[in-house]
């Protein structure tokens, strides 16, 4: 912030930027977990072409994309939280009965049907 010049700010601090971040945390996970594009994708309920622009950064994804996407990736409540938050999302919290069940899903590593089903049954919203 210390620079004059604002673009000279952005262009030295790129990576920095929580969308990036959580590209490159995303991309991370992936290697990790070994997960093709196409099994994370049917996991997650979301086309395969939507997870590649997601990728690419052509798009990002909303909270609620963006969790089922980690739902779909079994990724863990850590990584979850700290996902939402590089995306500049809210992280869940449990004193909410919707983000309860969606963290409860995660920490069981529970199919991303029967977390909606369950959020179906609780007039809660679903993830998709």
């Amino acid at each position: 912030m210390e620079q004059p010049n604002l673009n000279a700010y952005i262009h030295d601090n790129q990576e920095e930027f929580s969308g990036n971040s959580m590209l490159s945390l995303l991309s991370e996970l992936f290697t990790r977990k070994n997960l093709s594009k196409a099994e994370a994708a049917r996991q997650a309920g979301i086309s395969e072409v939507y997870l590649h622009q997601v990728f690419s950064g052509r798009r990002k994804p909303s909270r609620d994309r963006l969790l089922c996407i980690c739902l779909g990736v079994e990724a863990t409540l850590d990584e979850v939280q700290r996902l939402l938050k590089q995306a500049g999302y809210a992280p869940l919290y449990p004193r909410r009965k919707r983000e309860a069940i969606i963290a409860h899903g995660v920490v069981h590593h529970t199919p991303l049907r029967e977390i909606n089903d369950k959020l179906f049954i609780e007039n809660e919203k679903t993830l998709f």
